[in-house]
Parts: C-alpha cells; structure tokens; sequence
C-alpha cells in the first residue's frame, strides 16, 4: 500500500502538472513527471573544434506504424525526441479486440495511452453461448470490433492474446497509463536476455528519469479466474469472491476471481517494467507488475521492476509460479503478496534505494483471518538488501519483512541484509489461526532489535519462531556479499537445504546455496537488466544497459 508521504508527494505533483496543462500543444503527450512540455531557450553552445564522434549512433524514427490485426489499428502520434535520437510513436487502441503482435522495429516505440485492455472481461467464468454476460470492461461494444450476442452480452471469451517481441519498447504516454489484461484473454511478453521487453516512462525517452524518478505510469496487471479472498462481491464460503482492482477507480471496472488455480493469463520473461505504480489516490494505487487471480498455467520468469513508487510487485491470490524476479529501488515494498496468494518464488533479488522503501518483504493473509485459501508463501534462494549506509529504510510495516494476518511464509537458503532495521515482524491474532513462519538455512543481519511482534505476537515469541541457531538460520550474520547481491565467503558457508523438500509441486530447482546469486560465475542477472546508480548488474560503461536510457539497437 502506498505510504501518506508519497501519496502527498503524487496529489502535490498532479496540482503543478494541471497549473501547466495549458502549455500543451494539440499533439503533446502529456507527462505526468515533467507536467507537459516546457521549454527553455537557452542561448547555443560553441561548436567544439573538432566536433566529437558521437560513441553510440542515435535513433532515427521509422517511417510509420506496422499494420496490426485490431481493426482500429495504431495511431501514428509523431515522434519523440531524447538524449538517445528521435523515435516514431505508434499508439496502441483502449481496447484490443483481435489477437495482435508488436513487432520490433527500428526507430519505434509503442504508447499506451491512459488504460488499454487486452480484450473484454470474460467474468468468473468464461461465457458460454447458453449462459452469456455482460462484460465488465467498458468499452466491449460491437461498434469497437467485439462479436455480442442479441442481447448485446458477450456469448464466449475474447481470447484476445497481446503478443509483444523481443526487444519492443513499451512506454506509458500519460500517469494514469497502464495495461489491463483482462479474464479471459492472454498476453505473451516474450522477450529474451539479449533483447529484453521494455515498459518505461515518457520521461525515461525525454532522457528526464534518473535513480530519484518513481511514478511516472501505472504498470502491468495480470487478472484471472483463480481463487482469491477479501472479496468486494461474493463469499469464499460460496465459491463466487471476486475483487477490483488497485488504482482502476474512474477507468471502469477491473475484476479479478474465480475457481480455477491453473488459470492460463499468459507468459511474460525478459522484461524491464521501468518508473511505474503512479498512486491515485490514498491506498488506491498500481505497482511495476500486478497478479490478481492468475493460476499455475501463467509464466512468469526473468522479470524486473524498477523504481515503482509503490510496491515491485504486488500478487493478489491465486496460483503463481515465479523464477528469476528483481525488484530494485521499490518505493514501498519490494515483493508484497496477499489474499490468498499460493505462491512459489525462487531466485530472488530485492534490492531499495539507500534511505528509501518500506519492507523488503510484506506477506497478508487476508481482512478476515479465518478465511480460506490463506495466503501461503515459498521464497527460495532470495537476497534482500536495505542498504547498509542508510538509515532505517522501513517506514509502515516497521521491519525489513513482516507477516501480517496470521499468514503462512516459508523462506529457504535466503539472506536478509538490513543492519539498519529490525528483521522479522508478525502481526496477527494467533489461537487457531495463528501464523506458520518456517526457515531454513535464512541468514540475517539486522539492527540490535531484530525481532517485532504486534496483536498476539511478542518479539520472543517472534524470536523463536526464526529459530537462530537451529534449521541453519542466523541471526547475527556478518555479510560478504560483493557487488551487493553476489555470495562471498561468509554466504557459501552457509549450510544450505534442497528447496525441493518444501515443494511438493516441483517446482523449485534443487540449489547447494544460499542467496540468489551463487558466486561471480553465475550470471543469470546480466545483460537483460538495466542498471542504476545503486545497483549494477552489467557492463555500467554501456548507455544501452542503464535504466536512466534505453537500447538503440
């Protein structure tokens, strides 16, 4: 949840965007990080003698938009100039009515323009020709491609599926930009490690975001069928829960829920989501990547989001299954997973902004602690870092992970690395819906606190929990780490257990380490990364790989 400090921040932003609003020609694309275009006119430099050879060739634009199989189409906006050349922008509709694929091509970038859907909203169940319904995605007409039924409902899904390619850009052309894929249709955001899929801001073209630039768009949102809590309609106890989606206040109705836990929403792998989570309002708002009832049938592998100003990524119930996920410089919690979340993480970096971020870790159960599924976790083989030169990163939650709701969390071969702040934190009301906290082979270095507990808890009991000294885990660790996340002398001793004995699915691979990042030989981070100025995951001497730009190839 977004904090009052950066919600105040965002409401003081959007108040001086609309005093500039009227600077805005009539084909501007407006940005919510700068508040429209403004422009200085600064007397020209002298022309050095000799002219310096540029290191890397800028972009040029292309000379228009691929066709794609929506009937509507792409709109061709122009283009947009920054420090890395001059790009042609290709407009992607409100709502995609036919199964489409964003080509890579040189010189282009596509926007997303406010809220775009990836088809209707199928409902709790996909429709079928003898039960039909009216879709909850505004929009899903006849006049916008859609077939409907005489009653003007929909008869079967949409099965719109957005296919992206390798190496597409993706940016959010206002704040409130973002993509919805709704129940019952796909997405495939198939990138691979040396042409990584990029969904970033209009300010990271203009060359304006930095490593303080959080904000700047929505972000992604995955809805599905699968079983959920903290229902805005329905019950659990009836089997008809459903929710609405964070920060889709005034964009019409985003619903995620149903019954099935193997719920297909598509695949997405090699992918940056770069300055999202804008904040609409207190407690409404989007992060880097959001699941909301997706199943087991969904991919999700080699994923970073950076610098959102809410959450990395936050998971609303269901079935996830997810490898290879970094989080860096979250402005709320770095992996935030809830109602009813049956989840399986492995390979995991965590990594704040020195002085900024609230938990590495927040882990819900649900409003309503004897309801069903709980929210039970498996994060194995993680490295998360508060940075050791700031002051307390933490803010709402209080610790670097805390377990609210009497919820279940088993962590595996981890390291928590925040000298700063205190650990561990659980909440809840314990008796015969009291929390489970497993760990195993978890090392932590914490501030003299370490422990917290609040509404049934006490930090001893809390304390116990963890169970330094036993299981493999410590809690007085003294970290090694080089690079910031890579294992030295101390994480290799750590006597490490098979991820697989808390996995009865099979999911995890087995792994004889401690942390995310074995040693310097082991490389799964590098080159489908960006960097920052607080972590690096590449060759920093190449612009193409920095967060603050982008790849001109």
């Amino acid at each position: 949840m977004a904090s009052f400090k950066r919600v105040s921040l965002i409401m003081m932003t959007t108040i001086a965007c609309g005093a500039l609003a009227a600077c805005d020609g009539a084909n501007d694309i407006a940005s919510p990080g700068t508040g429209g275009n403004v422009i200085i006119n600064n007397p020209p430099a002298p022309t050095p003698s000799p002219t310096p050879t540029p290191t890397t060739a800028l972009v040029t634009p292309a000379t228009g938009c691929p066709t794609i199989a929506d009937p509507k189409g792409l709109t061709n906006d122009g283009t947009i100039k920054g420090p890395t050349g001059e790009w042609r922008v290709c407009t992607l509709p409100s709502i995609i009515s036919a199964s489409v694929t964003l080509p890579k091509i040189a010189g282009l970038v596509y926007q997303l323009k406010d809220r775009v859907n990836v088809g209707c909203d199928g409902g709790f169940t996909a429709p079928t020709g003898a039960a039909p319904r009216a879709s909850s995605t505004v929009g899903c007409t006849a006049a916008n491609g859609f077939t409907l039924n005489g009653a003007g409902q929909l008869s079967a899904d949409t099965n719109v599926t957005l296919t992206i390619a390798p190496g597409v850009i993706l940016f959010g052309g206002t704040g409130t930009s973002w993509l919805a894929v709704n129940r019952g249709n796909k997405i495939a955001a198939n990138g691979t490690a040396t042409a990584p899929i990029i969904f970033t801001s209009r300010d990271n073209l203009l060359g304006l975001a930095d490593d303080t630039s959080i904000g700047q768009w929505g972000g992604v949102v995955l809805m599905g069928r699968a079983k959920i809590t903290d229902c805005n309609t329905g019950t659990t106890a009836a089997g008809t829960c459903e929710r609405e989606t964070e920060g889709a206040s005034g964009t019409g109705p985003a619903t995620f829920g149903g019954t099935d836990d193997t719920y297909n929403a598509g695949s997405i792998k090699y992918t940056q989501i770069r300055y999202s989570g804008y904040v609409l309002g207190a407690n409404v708002e989007l992060q880097g990547l959001t699941t909301e009832g997706t199943g087991s049938g969904t991919t999700l592998d080699s994923v970073q989001s950076h610098n959102s100003s809410d959450d990395g990524a936050e998971f609303f119930g269901g079935t996830v299954k997810f490898k290879h996920y970094i989080a860096t410089g979250a402005d709320d919690d770095s992996l935030d997973i809830d109602t009813g979340l049956q989840g399986f993480f492995q390979y995991v970096l965590l990594l704040q902004r020195p002085g900024q971020g609230d938990a590495l870790m927040e882990v819900d159960s649900n409003n309503n602690e004897a309801d069903t599924p709980r929210q039970v976790t498996r994060v194995a083989n993680f490295t998360a870092v508060q940075p050791q030169t700031s002051a307390n990163n933490e803010a709402n939650d209080q610790a670097s992970i805390l377990l609210r709701g009497n919820a279940d969390l088993t962590l595996v071969n981890g390291l928590v690395i925040s000298p700063a702040n205190e650990c561990l934190r659980m909440n809840g009301s314990g008796g015969a819906n009291a929390a489970t906290l497993i760990a195993r082979a978890v090392a932590m270095q914490c501030n003299a606190t370490k422990y917290l507990g609040t509404g049934s808890y006490t930090a001893g009991q809390v304390q116990t929990f963890f169970g330094t000294g036993a299981n493999g885990n410590n809690d007085a660790f003294t970290p090694s780490l080089t690079s910031l996340f890579i294992n030295g002398a101390n994480e290799t001793a750590v006597a490490a257990i098979d991820p697989k004995t808390v996995d009865a699915t099979g999911f995890f691979d087995t792994t004889t380490y401690a942390g995310a990042v074995k040693d310097a030989n082991d490389n799964w981070y590098k080159v489908w990364t960006c960097n920052s100025g607080y972590a690096a995951f590449d060759d920093t001497t190449n612009a193409n790989r920095r967060c603050s730009s982008l790849p001109t190839n």
